[in-house]
């Protein structure tokens, strides 16, 4: 009896960790730290609030459900101007998109993105591997992520692909003379031009004009119920030096601030 009792709790240690390991693939979203996912707070903007980027928008919407949907999708790279909206709109883009997870990898966590492959190819659901504000200091990484995207033996499973963000187009440093660890200087600029070529779906994010960065506004202050001064918001953007997505949203903090009251 007694034998028997021990081999039931042989068997209920041996299979914890398989149910674990189902538990923790429903949550939304996830944070790949030092070599565990961990369910995060995900609470992405709604995309009717991310406002002029449509044609950026419905590019990577419709990539998101076709990955959703088990047919042929890219992995990303979103680029431009800071504060534009490039992680607001990949993260958004995931939660609108039913039977995707997400998955955020720091770009200092690169090297580990082999491991977390292995981990994603055992789920039965799609993912996007989230990499935010990338830029390529570390070759190491830039070859990590390269192999990743050309299929070699690091390769991401069929379940899973990148969405990636960066402030240059080319992930390469602007002042070649800055690459002064390279052997040759030109050749590293190439590896990392050649690496944004591997991306099959590129969006780019410019500086908002006047008139698309009161769009911005309108749209934050219509959805939390805030009347705005148009001349005020364009003020509160020439003091900071810039119009953005970002900007936008700090505004309707402020104006939400001026009236005693939260954005919740």
């Amino acid at each position: 009896m007694e034998e028997t009792l021990r081999r039931i709790a042989d068997a209920l240690d041996r299979l914890s960790p398989a149910i674990e390991g189902r538990a923790i693939a429903s949550a939304p979203a996830y944070r790949w730290i030092n070599a565990v996912l961990t369910p995060t707070n995900f609470q992405p903007l709604a995309l009717g609030l991310l406002a002029g980027i449509d044609e950026a928008k419905a590019a990577l919407v419709e990539n998101s459900r076709r990955h959703a949907a088990g047919h042929a999708a890219h992995d990303a790279l979103i680029w431009g101007a800071r504060g534009s909206g490039k992680s607001a709109l990949a993260k958004a883009a995931v939660g609108a998109t039913e039977g995707l997870a997400l998955v955020e990898l720091a770009v200092t966590d690169l090297a580990t993105l082999p491991a977390l492959f292995a981990e994603l190819a055992t789920w039965d659901r799609r993912v996007i591997v989230f990499i935010d504000d990338l830029g390529f200091d570390d070759a190491q990484a830039a070859r990590v992520l390269r192999s990743v995207l050309d299929g070699g033996a690091s390769a991401r499973p069929d379940n899973a692909r990148l969405y990636v963000t960066s402030n240059r187009r080319h992930i390469v440093k602007r002042d070649i003379a800055e690459q002064d660890t390279a052997i040759n200087p030109r050749d590293a600029a190439d590896d990392a031009l050649a690496l944004a070529d591997r991306f099959g779906l590129s969006l780019g994010f410019h500086v908002a004009d006047q008139p698309t960065y009161l769009a911005m506004v309108e749209g934050y202050a219509a959805a939390y119920d805030l009347p705005f001064d148009p001349l005020d918001a364009v003020r509160f953007a020439t003091l900071r030096g810039s119009r953005s997505g970002r900007v936008a949203w700090h505004y309707v903090v402020e104006l939400a601030g001026r009236a005693g009251r939260g954005l919740g």
